[in-house]
């Protein structure tokens, strides 16, 4: 079947099952979506439009990176938006300030479907829609032995060659929860000991990036040969250094999770559970998939090796991935910023 046809059966199917539920309220509203705007023709042409013709609703959007729209949100105390994606650290943030609603199972039938990880990652609120993980990349050319820990990024041959992602990105407090497990220590009860591993490891950093693009600069010009990374960033590090490989790591990654969740103030409910449930479909996450836009939460999706090899994909992949705590990494981020800062300003 060809991909529009797929995306015209899946309206059609999904329509058929929500009608009765959801056509009358739906009629003549407008739902209104926060989120990053990335991929806008791809989106557009997957979710927006077949949407559309299942809600006969009109959608708007409110687009910008995670804080500026949480930040909005929270200013008009959850109004003006129905639903909103986030990445988890900042929508544990969200629940934390209680700008969300808690989610009924019962309205998200395509919730049976997903892995156990994007069921219920916070508690009762928001799915996952899509998920990543955080690791380590490496020039296979230029590091031997390979790296197979997340301890090795402290080894002597690797001095001047590591590039980490900055405090304040997704994945900087990741690394000071390694460091601590480094130093065998848990970095929540004992960040002396993980910051003081962090100095250590300072040695072998040869600047800390704050972008993918910055990153990826890094290992193209050859300052750095090793990178703490999110796997979307690996597509592009290989074709600027085919060399570049994603260690297995015998500690395992780490699991990043895209959420979408309702606000508390939405003034559009039903409409936007059928938009999730809408998004958590087979049929939406294999075409996300297949087109490089999500890696897919559905158990049902089914890719070729080519396909999967840019995403977290599959059951045992996704078994072996490590999940934070958002709750008290939110909390400890302040102290660290500031730990952070004073060794790596040095």
């Amino acid at each position: 079947m060809t991909y529009s046809n797929r995306l015209r059966a899946s309206a059609m199917a999904l329509g058929i099952v929500m009608a009765g539920t959801f056509g009358a309220a739906a009629q003549a509203k407008t739902l209104t979506i926060s989120w990053w705007g990335y991929n806008g023709d791809k989106l557009n042409a997957n979710i927006i439009e077949p949407f559309k013709k299942i809600c006969g609703c009109d959608i708007v959007f409110e687009t910008g990176n995670n804080a500026d729209r949480l930040n909005k949100l929270k200013l008009r105390d959850g109004k003006g938006v129905d639903v909103i994606y986030l990445t988890d650290s900042f929508s544990q943030i969200g629940i934390a300030e209680g700008l969300f609603q808690k989610v009924d199972p019962a309205k998200l039938p395509n919730l049976a479907d997903l892995y156990d990880i994007a069921k219920n990652p916070q508690g009762g609120y928001g799915p996952a829609y899509t998920i990543g993980r955080v690791g380590i990349v490496y020039d296979s050319a230029k590091v031997n032995p390979p790296i197979t820990s997340w301890n090795d990024l402290w080894r002597a041959d690797l001095k001047g060659a590591v590039t980490l992602p900055g405090i304040t990105t997704t994945a900087g407090p990741m690394v000071v929860l390694q460091a601590g497990k480094n130093a065998k220590v848990d970095a929540f009860s004992d960040a002396d000991k993980a910051f003081e591993s962090i100095g250590k490891l300072k040695a072998n950093v040869a600047k800390n990036y704050n972008t993918g693009s910055e990153m990826v600069n890094l290992v193209s010009t050859g300052e750095a040969k090793v990178a703490v990374t999110q796997d979307f960033t690996l597509a592009s590090l290989k074709a600027a250094v085919p060399t570049m490989t994603w260690a297995q790591l015998s500690d395992g990654d780490i699991a990043t999770l895209n959420t979408v969740n309702i606000p508390k103030g939405s003034e559009n409910v039903e409409l936007a559970y059928q938009f999730i449930n809408f998004i958590l479909s087979k049929e939406i996450q294999q075409i996300e998939a297949e087109q490089g836009v999500d890696a897919p939460v559905s158990t049902k999706v089914q890719l070729t090796p080519e396909q999967a090899k840019i995403w977290t994909y599959g059951a045992d992949m996704i078994s072996k991935l490590n999940r934070l705590d958002y709750v008290k990494l939110n909390q400890a981020k302040t102290d660290w910023i500031d730990r952070w800062n004073e060794i790596f300003s040095k």
